[in-house]
């Protein structure tokens, strides 16, 4: 009897650990979204040519809607690609508060031993912000041939030329992002994943995390994070609420402004010959972050791997997935969720609602 109640006990305890760190549930019209509008996302998603794996839907700060196409699970990390950027630009934010660095601090300025013989003016005038904008000066991208397991990722940056001045042009470079981590880790003594943790992850009860590293042993920073999809709406959920959780200030909310707001508005070359209204990669970058229609912005990596924040709506959308056409993925979000997102609360659904969760409960990879 005493191992019964014993055993009673602990899964009290650990049901109460889980409530404690899961986000709220609600139904969707509670919180002023249509369930039929979700379905019809569902629907389209599995119709579509995209390989979807989950998604997230929050209003109001509560999970209206979720779901995980099998073999995927919650419980499972995901991969999240570039998506592991914005939280390297959290990072650097972190340490900025704490008066480890500031934006305008020289790049050179951390890596005393990195640098080739001959350092060029463009190459001093390399700020952290620059590497926040993706506005290092290089061209192209290097990073598929730097980062290999024999090369010293640092030093080969340093070596690299640099065509245009930094902070002029726009390019997407995962490597500059590496360098911040590398900053990170050389200003605070942890590896971003573990100066994170009791700054972040911990408050946001995010666990089972894990980073790739640089054969230096220093977190990737632009890439190789992996996270649960409800870790990805609490980051998302935090961003929308100006940094703040719960009773406590994670991130100042100055920073949150400054590291989502624009300073490029353009994206890559292969976006330019789409119209600039229909594409979610022209609309700014901030602090690696992008800018999106209607007023949101994401993190967002490889494949279709997306944090989604509407401040107008009050809502948040993690995704995780596998596809070749991202614009395609954000545009069943825009035509097909977006409205669905309505003012205060809508008149209760039970069949739609119990439809909606039935759907989610068989959500399958079936290509």
């Amino acid at each position: 009897m005493k191992r019964v109640l014993a055993t009673a006990g602990i899964t009290l305890l650990l049901f109460a650990a889980t409530a404690q760190t899961s986000l709220p549930r609600a139904t969707p019209e509670s919180q002023g979204v249509s369930s039929q509008a979700v379905l019809t996302f569902l629907q389209a998603a599995g119709h579509s040519k995209n390989e979807f794996h989950s998604f997230m839907l929050l209003r109001h700060g509560r999970v209206v809607a979720e779901g995980w196409w099998k073999p995927n699970g919650p419980d499972v990390p995901h991969a999240l690609y570039s998506v592991s950027k914005s939280f390297t630009s959290t990072a650097i934010g972190l340490a900025v508060t704490e008066g480890k660095l500031r934006v305008s601090d020289k790049v050179i300025s951390f890596f005393p031993n990195d640098l080739p013989e001959h350092v060029s003016a463009d190459l001093a005038a390399m700020t952290v912000k620059d590497l926040l904008t993706m506005q290092v000066g290089q061209d192209p991208d290097p990073t598929a041939s730097v980062t290999r397991p024999d090369s010293d990722w640092a030093k080969a940056f340093f070596r690299l030329p640099l065509p245009h001045a930094p902070g002029t042009t726009f390019l997407y470079n995962s490597l500059g992002v590496y360098i911040l981590s590398a900053i990170v880790q050389k200003v605070t003594g942890e590896k971003v994943i573990d100066y994170l943790r009791p700054r972040l992850f911990d408050p946001l009860g995010i666990t089972g995390e894990t980073w790739d590293e640089s054969p230096q042993h220093i977190n990737t920073g632009g890439w190789g994070l992996l996270l649960k999809t409800e870790d990805m709406a609490k980051f998302g959920q935090l961003y929308l609420q100006k940094g703040r959780w719960k009773d406590r200030q994670l991130i100042p909310g100055a920073w949150v402004a400054e590291a989502t707001a624009s300073y490029s508005d353009r994206g890559p070359s292969w976006s330019w010959s789409t119209p600039r209204d229909s594409s979610d990669w022209q609309q700014g970058y901030g602090y690696l972050f992008w800018h999106c229609r209607h007023g949101a912005f994401r993190a967002d990596g490889a494949m279709g791997q997306y944090i989604i924040v509407m401040p107008e709506q009050d809502a948040v959308l993690a995704i995780t997935c596998k596809t070749q056409d991202m614009q395609d993925e954000l545009n069943l979000v825009w035509r097909f969720l977006l409205p669905g997102l309505r003012g205060g609360t809508l008149p209760a659904d039970p069949a739609g609602n119990a439809a909606l969760r039935s759907l989610e409960a068989s959500l399958t990879i079936s290509h």
